[in-house]
């Protein structure tokens, strides 16, 4: 029986999260499969219900936090060949960037037959200075020799890692989708949508906009915000704007909202006569697709963003920046409208076309939900992984 263990950085809120408490469920029964995650930051959604829907366990390094820090780090490392020397196990399966570096590092060093990482995102542009960036690239070159498989969750993703960051050769990346739990998003959407409506005070004729993910500065939710206030005073639809999660840029995003006369609310304090609703964390976003007419992304960098898989699921129209590998998850002009990150007129552009025209929501929504179960659905995950899995250990004599 191959033993995989599995090391993750949170288990917060996100697409990372499903997608490994979803192979480490489902890979055929012969794997045995030990799960390792670190401690989640104060401001970030634990999603340890994933685990416990599933029934899944997990042993937690609380010193493989989200920052660098070279006493913890260090001690993560030490935890993490002591739990390799104890399990002796086939695989090493990293996913994310800071158990990619210690985990790989320490797989290496205790000589693991099959060490794999995913990117689920990268961290090569938008996110550190100049330097700081180039020295992660540095870093994930060397990390790839030690590599015996790195794995893209797009084919854009895979043109970053080999083409324009160089950071191993082609032979190197295999592409295996993020692979999802999409029931959720087809059933009962009806009452799922009376249930959010209701609850915010929406009547039909309401175009309910939302934007799903953690408040970071990567997510540039200042576009959305921009939007919405546009929409409010220009169309001729009544708006609503929901932003979906919380996280460190609240209290920003607040304030931002009042330097451009934006008027906002909380689900926690509401007031539902504002153009803009902060929900905070919800767990139910099938529900809250469900209710909402549109939902759209900003982001100057992704991975492959979750919520908008999910968002053509339950077949609701996008609109999105050009961020990350959403050109390979959506269908332009069918499913989503996109446009250049520098170009946010256009994003505003796009939404308000959107909003205005009832007959284009309705096509774009038309298509959304048999394009995503086909590429998207967790089955394929699984498979494609196991197959990886048997070819690599093969290789390695095992």
């Amino acid at each position: 029986m191959p033993r995989i263990l599995r090391i993750f950085n949170r288990m917060i809120i996100g697409g990372p999260a499903l997608n490994v408490s979803l192979l480490t469920k489902y890979l055929p029964s012969e794997y045995e499969t030990t799960l390792v995650v670190g401690s989640p930051d104060a401001h970030e959604q634990k999603a340890d219900y994933l685990l416990e829907r599933l029934g899944l366990e997990k042993i937690i390094i609380p010193e493989m936090g989200r920052e660098i820090s070279m006493v913890d780090d260090l001690i993560a490392y030490r935890k993490i060949k002591s739990l390799i020397k104890q399990l002796k196990p086939d695989i090493v399966h990293t996913h994310t960037s800071k158990p990619g570096a210690i985990g790989r590092w320490a797989a290496a060093t205790c000589n693991v037959p099959v060490i794999v990482h995913t990117f689920h995102g990268h961290v090569f542009h938008s996110y550190f200075s100049p330097l700081k960036t180039k020295m992660y690239i540095e870093i994930e070159r060397k990390l790839a020799q030690k590599s015996s498989k790195l794995i893209a969750i797009s084919e854009g993703q895979k043109r970053d890692l080999t083409e324009v960051y160089k950071i191993a050769p082609e032979e190197k990346v295999a592409v295996i989708n993020l692979g999802l739990d999409l029931d959720p998003f087809k059933e009962n959407m009806d009452q799922k949508r009376k249930q959010f409506r209701c609850q915010f005070g929406l009547e039909e004729d309401v175009i309910a906009i939302g934007i799903i993910g953690r408040l970071a500065p990567i997510k540039n939710h200042q576009l959305f915000l921009n939007a919405i206030k546009e929409l409010t005073t220009s169309s001729h639809k009544k708006i609503k704007g929901f932003i979906v999660g919380d996280g460190e840029c609240r209290g920003q995003l607040e304030d931002y909202c009042r330097s451009i006369g934006l008027g906002f609310s909380s689900a926690e304090h509401p007031d539902l006569s504002q153009p803009i609703i902060f929900t905070s964390w919800r767990t139910d976003i099938d529900v809250v697709n469900a209710g909402l007419d549109i939902i759209t992304l900003t982001s100057f960098n992704e991975g492959t963003p979750v919520s908008i898989i999910e968002a053509q699921a339950s077949s609701k129209p996008i609109v999105s920046t050009y961020c990350g590998s959403i050109a390979d998850i959506v269908l332009e002009n069918e499913t989503a409208l996109l446009s250049p990150i520098q170009q946010p007129e256009q994003f505003i552009c796009n939404l308000k076309k959107v909003a205005e025209h009832d007959d284009l929501r309705r096509s774009m929504s038309a298509r959304g939900a048999n394009f995503a179960f086909s590429k998207f659905g967790y089955h394929r995950l699984v498979h494609e992984t196991d197959t990886l899995y048997q070819q690599l250990l093969a290789q390695a004599g095992r």
